[in-house]
């Protein structure tokens, strides 16, 4: 018998894997994933509008595409109040939609999309070093696995579902 597929007890490999998937961390991990990426989100968009200074106004949304003006400055500049409102409408519709758990697999993939776009950004703008110092790609990389955790999700649901059609 492989050492792998030992179903013994707690001090074998396969007992480990066992207590370890009953507990549910996996799931925990996910939620976990899924808190962390959506409240950033919203933590971004919070700051563009005065929320966490308590001061909301506009003025810090200009701020904001000024900022996006530095991180785009490849962009023509007619381009950028669009490019600003288009990342907030995305980055809010990402956090909430994480955070309450709808459409997982396509919402983890656009905010891994939208990450690694905002992290070329600035590597182009600014440098390697700064997505780097502000976790943008570790960021997308974990949206990335969220994604392919709800497309893995999705597909064995479906297998499960086809196998109880056949059997029935």
């Amino acid at each position: 018998m492989k050492p792998h597929a030992i179903q013994g007890s707690a001090g074998t490999p396969g007992g480990i894997r066992t207590r370890l998937h009953s507990f549910g961390w996996e799931r925990a991990g996910v939620l976990y994933a899924r808190l962390a990426l959506g409240s950033a989100f919203l933590s971004a968009v919070a700051s563009r509008f005065g929320l966490w200074d308590k001061t909301v106004d506009l003025d810090h949304f200009q701020g904001f595409i000024h900022y996006t003006a530095e991180v785009n400055a490849f962009l023509p500049v007619a381009l950028i109040p669009a490019v600003a409102w288009a990342a907030t409408i995305a980055e809010t519709s990402c956090g909430i939609l994480l955070i309450a758990g709808i459409w997982l697999r396509g919402v983890s993939l656009a905010s891994a999309v939208l990450l690694a776009l905002f992290g070329s950004a600035m590597a182009i703008s600014f440098g390697a070093k700064s997505p780097m110092d502000y976790s943008v790609f570790s960021a997308s990389s974990g949206a990335a696995l969220l994604a392919l955790y709800e497309w893995r999700q999705h597909t064995e649901q479906a297998s499960k579902h086809r196998m109880k059609g056949a059997s029935a």
